[in-house]
This record gives C-alpha cells, structure tokens and sequence, in this order.
C-alpha cells in the first residue's frame, strides 16, 4: 500500500513529518511506499540516506493556518495538502495523512475525494485515552451545529470503525449528554436518544454523561463537533496541568524528589497512556477515500501512528465498509 504525506502541514514540519515517515517505513513492512508531499528543497537535505520506500512529489504552495481554507483552496491549486488529496483520488496512493490545518484537510478531502454517498456531514473521529484504552470520539470538530441525522450518521460511522479499526466485536455506542435519563439535554439529545434506540443494527447504550468519558463507559462517544472539541481539548489541557502539578509536587523537597524518583517507572506508564502519539491519527468519517488528521503538534512518532492507521483503514477495507452506512 502507499500512503500519501502532507510534508509541509504541521507545527514542526518538515522535519518531524520526514522522520514520521522514515519511522514509518521501518517499523511497518506492509507500507510499500510514503510519498512526501512539499518542496523538494527543504524535504531532500532531510532524508540522510536512500529510502526506497520514500519518495518527494513536488508541490509549491502550502495552505497555512492563516489562511481560511476555501478561499486558499480555489487560489493555492499546488498546495501540499491538495497535491496530496489528488494522489489518493487518482488511485496512486490508498490514503492521505497530514498535521496541517485541519480546515484545508477538510476541504481538500470534501472537493476531491467527495462524500461517501448518504453521509451530509463528514465527521472528525479522535481516540480518547481512558481506564479501559482508547475510545471513539466523534465529532471532534467538524461540525459545531448538528441536525439529528447528522448525529446518527455519526455513530453508524463509530460503529463500523471501533468494528474494523479498533476490534471491538460488539461497540457500546453512548449519546454525550448532561444526565443519563432519556429525558435530559437540549432538543436535539432528547431526539437523537429517541431515534438512536429504535436503530436495532448498533449497540446503543443510552446517555453518556461527562465525568464517564474518562472511565470509558463506553466505546463511542456521540456528539455534536461543538462540544467534542471542547472535550477534546478539556482533556489535553488535564493531561497537561497535571503533568504540571505533579513536577511541581515532586520538586518541592528532597523527600518528595526521591519519592517521585522511585515513582518514576509508573509515571512514565501513565504519559504513555495518556500520549496521543500512541493512537496516531484521527480519520476524517464520510469522504469517499481515507483521510487521516492529525495533531497540529505532531512529531515523528506521532505521524508515523498515523500512517500506521492509514495503513489500517485501506487493510481493512473500511471505506467500503463505512459505505453500508446509509443501509444500516
């Protein structure tokens, strides 16, 4: 299989782009090819010795975060992002991957990939770490307004890729709300619990309140893109306090150094738990081809995750799979 890679998006790119993907090429046989998307000026000194798995497609534009993505879109043609969508369009490359901005991800995705048939709103799927491993979230921003519909789709969609990607035989799919009772929430949670538990093909739990997500109470998390973003960075943004208070606490005496010393082997344990990097990338739910977002932050072993459940998806055939949405 061959992936292709937005060289130029990301916070640290190309460099850590490049060595995602020479990390990728190592570590997962199954990837034929990694075509690095950019400028050939600054991909080449990158690349320390010859790679056969690698290969540098010459783009000439890249589409920033400053710029609103459809306007660049029509006016940037050799951007990255879109020279690298049409690689996946043409049938050369199985899927994309990119840390770029995710508006142009998307745009790029809609106008050259398409919408899976039956699918109004493509959504953004994020694995969450919890007590019980990586769990599905979707939307994680996408789509801040959401109709009912949209809301179903979205976790027919979960359910095939918890299915497919993520091995769950059975996913427990839960509706994010303020209660847990069928009554609760706003008009559209209240509508969306009615039509979800009618659906007899998925494995609808009920509502799913904030303080569970943590737990893992289940396997896919519903929700509009407005308030799956705000989890989402809720969430990042705990991890990081309290790596914070923790280095803080541990500093503050010698007793408390050598405790955080002997402490350190599980410390270690529940950063790797809790790093994103692990679960690579999030896919892009309802085009028509795989789209793998990714963090903006994103370094090497990150990226190389992604292509890793680039790999997976087109491996598993779930774009076909996710196509059977519109019958379940």
């Amino acid at each position: 299989m061959k992936i292709a890679v937005d060289a130029m998006g990301g916070d640290h790119a190309p460099q850590e782009i490049v060595k995602g993907a020479i990390l990728a090429s190592e570590l997962f046989p199954e990837i034929e090819k990694i075509f690095l998307v950019g400028s050939p000026t600054a991909i080449e000194p990158l690349l320390e010795k010859r790679n056969d798995k690698l290969e540098i497609v010459p783009a000439s534009e890249v589409i920033t975060m400053e710029d609103h993505p459809g306007i660049a879109f029509r006016r940037k043609k050799d951007a990255s992002i879109t020279v690298a969508a049409k690689l996946v369009k043409s049938g050369e490359a199985c899927a994309l991957v990119s840390a770029g901005s995710t508006g142009a991800q998307m745009v790029a995705s809609l106008f050259t990939l398409g919408r899976i048939k039956g699918i109004e709103r493509p959504a953004i799927a994020i694995v969450l770490p919890t007590l019980e491993g990586g769990k599905l979230l979707l939307d994680a921003g996408a789509n801040a307004d959401c109709k009912v519909h949209n809301l179903i789709d979205f976790a027919k969609m979960g359910n095939i890729y918890a299915k497919k990607i993520l091995g769950i035989e059975n996913p427990r799919i839960g509706l994010i709300n303020i209660g847990s009772e069928a009554t609760k929430g706003n008009e559209l949670s209240i509508k969306a619990f009615e039509e979800l538990s009618k659906i007899n093909n998925i494995n609808f739990i009920g509502n799913i309140e904030g303080r569970d997500i943590p737990q893992g109470k289940c396997d896919v998390f519903v929700c509009d893109g407005f308030v799956g973003n705000v989890i989402l960075k809720l969430m990042e943004g705990m991890a990081k306090a309290f790596g914070t208070i923790l280095k803080e606490e541990a500093n503050k005496s010698i007793r408390t150094k050598a405790g955080a010393a002997l402490m350190l082997p599980a410390l270690k344990g529940i950063k790797n738990r809790m790093d994103y990097a692990e679960y690579g990338g999030a896919p892009l739910l309802g085009v028509d081809g795989i789209s793998i977002i990714c963090h903006g932050s994103s370094k090497a072993k990150a990226i190389a995750n992604a292509i890793r459940v680039a790999g997976e998806c087109y491996s598993q055939g779930f774009i076909n799979a996710l196509k059977q949405v519109s019958e379940v």
